[in-house]
C-alpha cells in the first residue's frame, strides 16, 4: 500500500477545513462584534478599551498556540510569508498606515465586511468588491509595478529569518528554543495583567470570543502547515503546500483571499484558478455569519445614505485593498496570524494600521468639528 498521500484528496480536505475555520470565525464574530477597527474607535472614540483588550486576546492566544505548535515539533511553519529574510519595512509601515486608514472610512476591515454583508449591508458588499478589485491591481496590476520597484525595493536584508525569536537568537547566543520560549512568556506576563484587570473583559462574550478566534488562526496554520504539506510532491518532486495562493502555509487573512475569489468567480472556467484555502475561510466568514444572522433573524437591508457616504467608503476600499497588499497583510493577516509568528514585519505593520486608523478617527473628528 502507497502511504503517500493523494494530492488532490488532501488539497480538498485542506479547502473543506477552510470553510469549516471561516464559518465559525464567521459566526463568533458576528456574535462578539469582533473588529480591529470597532476596537480602536471605541478605545480612542469613547475610552472604551473591552474590544481592545478581545483584539489583543485573541493575538496572544494564536502567538501562545502557534509558538506551542511550531516549538513542539508539530509544523514547521519558517516558510511563511512572514519570516523572510528580507524585511520590507517600507511597505509594512506605509501599506499598513493605508490598510488602517482605509478600514476607518470604510466602517471596518474585510473581515468585518464580510461579517456585515451576511447581515444585509449592501455597503459592506461594496466595499469587498472594491477592496478585491484594489488588490488585484496591486498584486498583478497598474500598482504593482510601483509597489514592487518601489515600496518592497526598500528593505533590510538579514542574517536569518525575521522573527523576533531567532533575532534575539542571533544577538544574544541563546538557544532558539529558549529565545523563542522567553519572549512568549514575556509578552504573557506582560499582557495578562492589563487583559483581567477589567471586569469587562472577564465576561463570557470578549473572554471566549478572544479565545475562540485565536484558536482559529492556530487551526489554520496547522491544517496549511501540517495536514496540507507534502514534503516531496509527487509531480515535481519538491515540497509542497498545497491548496494555498502563496504556495505557503497560511493562515487567516482576507484582502489577497478577496482579490482572489474575484478572479476565481470571474475567470470560473479557467483551469488556472482554483478554490484556495483563504478563498475557502472568506467565503466560510461570510456563510457562518449568514447562518447566526438569519437563526437570529437579524437580517436588515442596508444602503449608502448618499453619494459622499458611498464615496468614503470607496476611497477605504480602495486604500485597504493597495495597503493590504502593500503590508503584506490586513488587521488579521498581519495582526493576528503575522503577530503569531512574531514577526517583525507584522509588528511594524500592525503599528502601521494602528496608527492609520487613529489618524482617521482624528480626522473625521476634525471634519464633523469644521462642518458642524
Amino acid at each position: 500500500m502507497d502511504p503517500t498521500p493523494d494530492p488532490q484528496s488532501t488539497a480538498q480536505l485542506v479547502v473543506i477545513a477552510g470553510l469549516a475555520i471561516g464559518a465559525v470565525f464567521g459566526a463568533v464574530a458576528q456574535t462578539t462584534r469582533f473588529c480591529t477597527m470597532g476596537a480602536i474607535a471605541d478605545w480612542v472614540n469613547f475610552g472604551d478599551a473591552t474590544r481592545l483588550r478581545m483584539w489583543v486576546w485573541a493575538a496572544l492566544v494564536a502567538l501562545v498556540g502557534t509558538q506551542a505548535l511550531t516549538g513542539l515539533g508539530g509544523v514547521d511553519l519558517s516558510a511563511s510569508i512572514y519570516t523572510g529574510r528580507r524585511l520590507l519595512w517600507l511597505s509594512q509601515a506605509v501599506g499598513g498606515a493605508m490598510f488602517g486608514f482605509g478600514m476607518v472610512l470604510a466602517s471596518g476591515c474585510p473581515s468585518r465586511a464580510l461579517v456585515r454583508t451576511a447581515g444585509g449591508n449592501l455597503k459592506a458588499l461594496v466595499v469587498l468588491m472594491a477592496v478585491g478589485l484594489a488588490a488585484q491591481m496591486t498584486l498583478r496590476g497598474v500598482f504593482a509595478l510601483p509597489r514592487v520597484e518601489g515600496l518592497d525595493a526598500v528593505a533590510l536584508a538579514l542574517a536569518g529569518p525575521q522573527d523576533l525569536p531567532s533575532w534575539l537568537a542571533r544577538a544574544s547566543g541563546l538557544a532558539p528554543a529558549v529565545a523563542q520560549l522567553g519572549l512568549v512568556a514575556l509578552l504573557a506576563v506582560a499582557l495578562l495583567p492589563w487583559l483581567l484587570r477589567s471586569a469587562e473583559f472577564r465576561r463570557p462574550g470578549p473572554l471566549l470570543g478572544g479565545l475562540a478566534i485565536g484558536g482559529l488562526v492556530v487551526a489554520a496554520w496547522w491544517v496549511t502547515g501540517a495536514v496540507g504539506f507534502l514534503p516531496e510532491h509527487p509531480e515535481t518532486l519538491e515540497a509542497a503546500w498545497l491548496a494555498t495562493d502563496s504556495g505557503r502555509p497560511e493562515a487567516l487573512s482576507f484582502v489577497a483571499p478577496t482579490a482572489y475569489g474575484l478572479e476565481l468567480l470571474t475567470l470560473w472556467t479557467d483551469r488556472g484558478t482554483t478554490l484556495s484555502f483563504g478563498i475557502a475561510t472568506a467565503l466560510g466568514t461570510l456563510l457562518g455569519a449568514l447562518a447566526l444572522t438569519l437563526a437570529r433573524r437579524e437580517f436588515r437591508w442596508e444602503a449608502f445614505r448618499d453619494a459622499g457616504d458611498m464615496g468614503q467608503h470607496l476611497l477605504g476600499a480602495l486604500l485597504m485593498g493597495v495597503g493590504g497588499v502593500t503590508a503584506l497583510g490586513c488587521s488579521i493577516g498581519q495582526g493576528l496570524s503575522g503577530l503569531s509568528l512574531l514577526s517583525a514585519g507584522s509588528v511594524i505593520a500592525v503599528a502601521g494600521i494602528a496608527a492609520g486608523a487613529v489618524a482617521a478617527l482624528r480626522w473625521q473628528v476634525w471634519r464633523i468639528e469644521r462642518l458642524g
